[in-house]
């Protein structure tokens, strides 16, 4: 019994963690777009999102990590922002990219050293679309 009482509570720990991960708006979400968030989005070259997730109001989408849908009902825009731009605050095991920090990379090509995959403006583009396209019914 003692075992699955520290289990469950070290679950709910975790949990709470998570949730309080966040990272605040930058300059660009007041000139966030959807629309370029969603381009950005089904751009395999770019980001590969649909590689590994299911998005809402999309075709393709991967498997490996977790679907989006409701992802909005789930979490506030703070905290979907830190997910996108560093994962690995929320889960240093992730294999997610890391898409607006260049922080712990190596091995990394000399022109692309200190270089995101993001910029501001795109972190902010994709929140803005996975605020609206999983907002539920």
């Amino acid at each position: 019994m003692k075992k699955y009482v520290i289990l469950i509570t070290l679950v709910w720990m975790t949990h709470v963690w998570a949730a309080e991960v966040s990272m605040p708006p930058t300059k660009s979400a007041a000139t966030a777009s959807a629309e370029r968030g969603r381009k950005l989005l089904i751009n395999r070259q770019e980001t590969g999102c649909v590689l590994c997730h299911r998005i809402p109001g999309m075709k393709e989408g991967g498997e490996m990590g977790p679907n989006l849908t409701g992802l909005s009902q789930r979490m506030n825009a703070d905290q979907i922002r830190q997910r996108i731009a560093d994962w690995r605050a929320v889960n240093p095991q992730t294999f997610m990219p890391a898409y607006f920090s260049s922080k712990g990379l190596h091995n990394v090509a000399k022109p692309l050293v200190g270089k995101t995959v993001l910029t501001e403006q795109g972190l902010e583009d994709i929140v803005a679309y996975l605020l609206e396209a999983t907002k539920g019914p």
